[in-house]
């Protein structure tokens, strides 16, 4: 009996260790993780191209219309004057902005005028004798000469004879010499060319003034430009003497009127925009001030407005497919605000991405959401 409990029992353990191992084995095997697709959901827009009212709103800088670099043509020692020469100055027209020390200058003028008029008057008896008729008015002419006035004019001449007689006499050469001589002198003096201020100063009183230096800058209050970039698309619908509205960016309760007075011919070839300068005058402008200007346009048709942060590579965007997958559609940009553009080139109909997608790529598979 005790051998078949035995045998029983070993049988038992066999099938036991059997299942034990089985449910090991088992508890080993490690389940393959499911592959889960995360499938972004785009929200999209019907396109509906519009008649879009454009207004036109660009920044620029001021500047003054009439603007003057005062620089020297003669050189020597600046004296002062009546008024200083100083930032912030203000002179009326025929002024004296600055004065150069021409002492030495000016004797050289007196004296070529003495040579001028001795001249004259060598020839006179010759004139007498041998053109008679003409006598009066160069003896006329000799009476008005002056040295300390400006040198008139030579009297016309009567005849071929008179000309080639006075050129001889070298009449002309010495005449153009002095007349050279009054116009540098002239120079040792700069007056205001108009009622203006001085914006810039770059020597004082007692400095030596060098031929070719710039001595400061003289700008006219009254009128300024504000220069603006226009797309080329726009550019059209610009049309000189427009009126413009400028505001000041940091208070818009002051405003001014303008109108346009240029338009460039050239297209900025890296911004695609025409530069268009407009004119405006009023109370509280200075140079360089930075302005904003606005402009009516026109009402352009088959139209969409979007988003800015929505264009790739700045004239694509993306649309979704009947597939539902993203592509890039090339669009034409019209205008641009701070905020959104202005396209054209979109098919009715088209699904637009609303919001943008991180990671976007043409291509990708998305659940559309409108």
């Amino acid at each position: 009996m005790r051998p078949y409990i035995t045998k029983l029992i070993a049988i038992l353990l066999v099938v036991g260790a059997f299942f034990v191992a089985k449910k090991i084995i088992s508890n080993k095997k490690k389940n393959k993780p499911q592959t889960t697709v995360n499938i972004p959901t785009a929200f999209v827009v019907k396109a509906e191209n519009e008649i879009i009212h454009i207004t036109i709103d660009e920044t620029g800088s001021l500047s003054a219309k009439y603007k003057v670099d005062l620089f020297s043509e003669v050189q020597g020692v600046m004296h002062s004057t009546n008024k200083e020469f100083k930032a912030g100055i203000s002179f009326k027209k025929g002024e004296v902005l600055v004065k150069i020390k021409s002492d030495d200058y000016y004797a050289n003028l007196q004296a070529q005028k003495s040579v001028f008029q001795n001249l004259i008057a060598s020839i006179l008896p010759d004139i007498k004798l041998d053109y008679p008729n003409v006598y009066n008015k160069w003896d006329q002419y000799l009476k008005g000469v002056d040295i300390n006035k400006s040198i008139p004019s030579l009297p016309e001449v009567s005849s071929d004879k008179e000309k080639l007689f006075l050129t001889g006499k070298n009449i002309y050469t010495t005449y153009y010499k002095t007349k050279n001589l009054e116009i540098i002198y002239q120079k040792y003096t700069l007056t205001a060319p108009f009622n203006g201020i001085l914006t810039e100063a770059l020597v004082t009183p007692g400095s030596l003034v060098r031929n070719g230096q710039k001595l400061g800058e003289y700008i006219n209050p009254s009128e300024y430009e504000l220069e603006l970039a226009i797309s080329k698309a726009l550019i059209n619908t610009i049309k000189i003497g427009k009126e413009v509205t400028i505001i000041l960016p940091e208070d818009a309760s002051q405003t001014w009127k303008g109108s346009v007075s240029r338009i460039n011919g050239k297209v900025n070839t890296a911004t695609q925009t025409v530069q268009v300068f407009v004119t405006v005058h009023g109370n509280n402008l200075k140079e360089g001030m930075y302005m904003q200007a606005t402009i009516a346009g026109q009402e352009k048709l088959n139209a969409i407005e979007i988003s800015r942060n929505l264009l790739i590579d700045e004239n694509k965007m993306y649309a979704v497919n009947s597939d539902s997958l993203l592509q890039l559609i090339t669009v034409n940009i019209i205008h641009k605000t701070k905020s959104t553009v202005i396209v054209q080139g979109v098919k009715d109909g088209e699904n637009l991405l609303y919001k943008p997608i991180p990671g976007a790529y043409s291509g990708m598979k998305v659940t559309l959401k409108k």
